[in-house]
């Protein structure tokens, strides 16, 4: 039998004990269906149901709409289409558990319809029955996981590995050749090679993290197995007698995302009565890692073909690498994609195209954070083989009402590099805080020890928590005394850590050859706290240029002398006869939305917050937002700054409710889905051009400049206008987030960092 041992008939039991079958299969609460057979799809196929750890079929007898609807809403599909007869999606194999299903199409899973009970059936499998389900998820379905597909804890495919046999591959990080091992029923098991295909080996790969496979000289694999059969004190010559040491075949598409969607027999079907790999040997795979996880030296991949060229592919506010919002680059502007028919062989198309592995999950209804530019793709229908999500065919994002908060996420396999065991966080109160302890060789020896807070700031902070597996950075911490480390791990071994925040560990940031700290060890040492969520501010564009205006105010009025004081006005402004003149200024609006997945707060509590006694308010960060205008070649000829007197709810999405308001001394923040408003009229929201002449600018808004506040995604703070200015008028045309229009590969913080100070 295939994947697991068959279960006994349940009829003749009950004859035997006397009963009548039962008229409804007991509920098992968590039963799982799944949708396979030539022609299937993610919304189609041969409807099987695992029942004591056996996948089986349903009878066709009395099937109609309304048992397929309930079979589609449990797999998360809004409802059913239609349902097929007479095994269109092929015969199964194994039990046919269910006949004559009946439900009245209001309940929640096929194990609460009736029937003529598990196991009780006239039928073969010439009449199993198969569905097509809506392509839309319904609201509550949030994601599709390999985990669904897998039976029950006990009895299941669990975890792939590689063991390396050569030398040569077990000195690589990652491993990326080996022989394929299967945990099963909580044992490693061998895979016979026998009937061992390039898809087989695609399925493994991409399961480790790996984006495609490559050939194995099996010959010389052959060679070496033989070896070792010939030694008559070889371990591995008894094991393999034994039918348990074996998972015996395995029969892939390649297009699966975990190997237990494969057709998978773990014994012969004569059992113990025949060997298991009978002059066969282990499979042995050979993959090809990503870009991101090849060494240093390793040769550069193929080159991109001109489909890719034409269509890039991202991800967005994900908390560990691999994961995220999908965006894809179509018309040189950035836009999302429709979780209309997304499903884990589409994710998988994505993992692979960006050098991950399959997706272990397909995720719905924007769980990685909504985007704010436009939604360029929709039922995305990949088979598995595209080497790019443009190869796959879709519908235009318009086309069928879907909205940001529809917003397709993926959560891929990247490889196990070993980086997460070679940092700990030591003496926090929570896990997920502490001072940082690294691994790294001193005088040839792996030792651990302290990282010095010189420099120390949240884009190392970020690399750190993520190379930990525990998501953002809340805050990079530079004065730990309140921390007490590992005893025999306090001295600093690594400093002047400088990260551009795309690493994947410490160990890979430019730092000191030889160890300089200028502050020593102990209280200085650097620290995190890390957290699985962080806000994520964007500033609404289309906003700025359709609000900006000129405007000549003279100096007599009182809340100018406020700005004046506040440094909202270019320093000409103290040269100037006041009362006497006017400044020039380019007004606008500003609205800052939260698309992240936590609330955006300042960073200090009130206790902190600075008041001024001018406007007669309290500023909780006192830079904010900097307005610069630019000449085309980056060069800053006005600038101004807004600090952050009032940051609320100014307004929400229908149904959802402001949590913060400055009024009466209240809490500040941003909720998630909310977004803040600057009023063009409101004092400091401009920029001082009263010294500026006519000519064309760049002008640009930056959130957050300092990073004061940490968030998932730092690359959207920064949104860009074209402006010309006439002497008399002015044009802001082509606003777009930093990040709206970037084909290439991102600018790293370093150099966002720069631009922002226009050191160009």
């Amino acid at each position: 039998m295939w994947f697991l041992p068959a279960a006994l008939p349940l009829l003749p039991l009950l004859l035997l004990l006397g009963q009548a079958p039962p008229s409804r299969p007991q509920s098992l609460g968590t039963m799982k269906l799944r949708l396979v057979g030539p022609g299937s799809g993610p919304e189609e196929g041969r409807l099987e149901v695992l029942h004591q750890g056996q996948w089986g079929t349903v009878c066709d007898d009395d099937f109609a709409l309304q048992e397929a609807t309930v079979a589609c809403r449990q797999l998360g599909f809004e409802g059913a289409l239609t349902w097929a007869h007479s095994a269109k999606y092929g015969s199964g194999e194994g039990p046919i558990w269910l006949d004559n299903v009946h439900c009245v199409g209001t309940e929640s899973s096929l194990d609460q319809c009736g029937s003529n009970g598990w196991g009780v059936s006239d039928c073969t499998h010439s009449e199993d029955v198969g569905v097509v389900c809506n392509p839309q998820r319904h609201r509550g379905y949030v994601s599709e996981r390999v985990s669904n597909a897998l039976g029950p804890q006990d009895r299941r495919l669990e975890e792939v590995r590689l063991k390396p046999i050569l030398a040569s591959a077990k000195r690589q990080s990652p491993v990326t050749e080996g022989a394929v091992e299967v945990k099963y029923e909580g044992h490693w098991r061998q895979v016979c090679d026998q009937g061992w295909t390039r898809n087989n080996s695609r399925v493994v790969c991409g399961m480790l993290g790996f984006p495609s496979e490559a050939p194995v000289d099996s010959h010389h694999y052959r060679k070496v197995w033989d070896s070792k059969m010939k030694d008559p004190n070889s371990r591995l010559k008894s094991l393999t007698k034994k039918n348990s040491f074996w998972i015996h075949r395995v029969n892939c598409l390649g297009t699966e995302p975990h190997m237990a969607n494969c057709q998978v027999q773990v014994a012969p079907a004569q059992g113990k009565l025949r060997p298991a790999c009978p002059g066969g040997m282990h499979a042995v795979v050979s993959c090809v890692a990503g870009p991101r996880f090849r060494p240093p030296k390793a040769k550069p991949g193929r080159k991109e073909s001109r489909a890719e060229q034409e269509m890039k592919v991202r991800l967005r506010s994900g908390a560990q690498v691999g994961e995220g919002r999908v965006e894809v680059l179509m018309n040189r502007q950035w836009g999302t994609v429709c979780d209309h028919g997304w499903n884990l062989i589409s994710a998988s198309v994505v993992c692979r195209q960006l050098g991950f592995g399959s997706a272990r999950e397909a995720l719905f209804g924007a769980q990685l954070g909504q985007a704010l530019g436009p939604i360029h793709l929709s039922e995305v229908r990949c088979r598995g083989y595209e080497r790019t999500l443009s190869d796959c065919p879709s519908l235009e994002g318009s086309q069928n009402g879907c909205q940001h908060d529809n917003d397709a996420a993926v959560r891929c396999n990247i490889p196990n590099m070993g980086f997460q065991d070679q940092v700990r966080l030591a003496g926090g109160r929570r896990p997920e805080e502490g001072v940082v302890e690294v691994q790294v060789e001193v005088n040839g020896v792996q030792r651990w020890g302290a990282v010095c807070s010189d420099h120390w700031g949240l884009s190392e902070a970020m690399v750190a928590c993520r190379q930990l597996g525990l998501g953002f950075a809340s805050h990079a911490i530079k004065d730990t005394w309140y921390w007490q480390g590992t005893p025999g791990a306090r001295e600093v071994v690594m400093s002047g850590v400088r990260c551009s925040g795309t690493e994947l560990a410490l160990q890979q940031c430019q730092r000191h050859g030889p160890v300089h700290c200028s502050h020593g060890t102990g209280r200085f040492s650097a620290g995190v706290s890390c957290t699985d969520s962080a806000p994520d501010l964007v500033m609404n564009a289309q906003l700025v240029q359709e609000t900006a205006y000129l405007e000549d105010r003279p100096l007599s009025l009182l809340l100018l002398y406020c700005a004046h004081e506040e440094n909202c006005l270019s320093q000409s402004a103290d040269r100037m006869d006041w009362p006497y003149g006017h400044r020039r200024l380019l007004r606008f609006s500003s609205q800052i939305h939260n698309l992240g997945r936590a609330d955006f707060r300042p960073k200090m509590g009130r206790h902190g917050w600075i008041w001024h006694q001018c406007h007669r308010h309290y500023h909780s960060i006192e830079v904010f937002t900097h307005y610069d205008l630019l000449t085309l070649n980056g060069s800053k000829v006005a600038e101004g700054h807004k600090a952050s007197f009032c940051l609320e709810d100014t307004n929400c999405p229908t149904g959802m409710q402001r949590r913060y308001a400055c009024a009466n001394f209240g809490e500040q923040g941003v909720t998630v889905g909310c977004w803040d408003t600057y009023r063009h009229d409101i004092d400091c929201q401009w920029v001082d051009i009263t010294d500026v002449g006519p000519g064309d600018y760049i002008f640009q808004v930056v959130v957050n400049p300092k990073f004061e506040v940490a968030e998932s995604d730092f690359s959207n703070n920064m949104m860009r206008c074209r402006c010309k200015y006439d002497g008399q008028r002015v044009w802001l045309h082509n606003c777009h987030t930093g990040d709206s229009y970037r084909a290439n590969t991102e600018l790293s913080q370093e150099q966002e960092q720069r631009l922002r100070n226009n050191l160009i």
